[in-house]
């Protein structure tokens, strides 16, 4: 054997499939079964860390969840999922496994489907955002990071990020950092920094109706 027989190109084509399952909250509009032709907007939700587990009941502590449960109707179909598993992250096939079967089971405009997330879930949004730029109309990522050098990929999605100046627990660099790099690609990107929050970023957001509008603004096609 010559020194250049020792490593062989080859090609791997197969097909690999991962099974998936996924605990999720939904929530239909008022009115979503009134008119069978309509489509409607989708909003995906990642909770942070604090909410991961076994029990759905806890999904509802924060962000979108929160606001239904006290009995807001929000205009969009929202998913809220839940990370099983303490320790771990927000997986992305898993969450774009959830969008497909959502997608195809509900009446959802493709042209107008968000995620927003907060803590862990704000790194969700990144991570699903930069993985599947393609698929959303605007994001809305709270206290959390990215890859910045994956950000130019979302020069061509709207991105709000909210992030608190005092956060201890994620600091604002990070999110500057993915708002920064997005910006020099030229993507359209604001973020709202307030002055005296701490980690606790999402409930003004939340509890308001700016983000939603503005979210509801936003088509993909556009």
């Amino acid at each position: 054997m010559t020194r250049s027989d020792r490593q062989v190109p080859k090609t791997v084509s197969t097909e690999y499939c991962t099974p998936v399952e996924i605990d999720y909250l939904l929530h239909l509009p008022a009115g979503y079964g009134l008119d069978g032709s309509d489509r409607w907007p989708l909003l995906l939700f990642l909770h942070g860390a604090g909410e991961s587990g076994r029990d759905l009941e806890r999904v509802k502590a924060h962000g979108p969840p929160r606001e239904i449960e006290k009995g807001r109707d929000l205009p969009f179909i929202v998913v809220s999922p839940q990370c099983r598993r303490v320790e771990d992250w927000w997986p992305v096939t898993p969450l774009k496994a959830l969008l497909d079967v959502v997608e195809h089971d509900y009446r959802v405009d493709r042209e107008r489907i968000y995620v927003t997330g907060l803590s862990m879930g704000g790194y969700g949004t990144w991570a699903l955002a930069c993985d599947q730029p393609d698929r959303f109309a605007a994001i809305a990522p709270v206290c959390g990071g990215g890859v910045p050098r994956l950000a130019p990929r979302l020069k061509r999605t709207p991105v709000w990020a909210f992030h608190g100046a005092k956060d201890t627990v994620v600091p604002l660099s990070e999110t500057q950092r993915m708002v920064d790099a997005l910006a020099a690609a030229g993507g359209d990107v604001r973020s709202t920094v307030y002055p005296d929050a701490g980690h606790d970023a999402w409930s003004v957001p939340y509890a308001g109706g700016e983000l939603y509008a503005w979210l509801s603004s936003h088509r993909r096609s556009a």
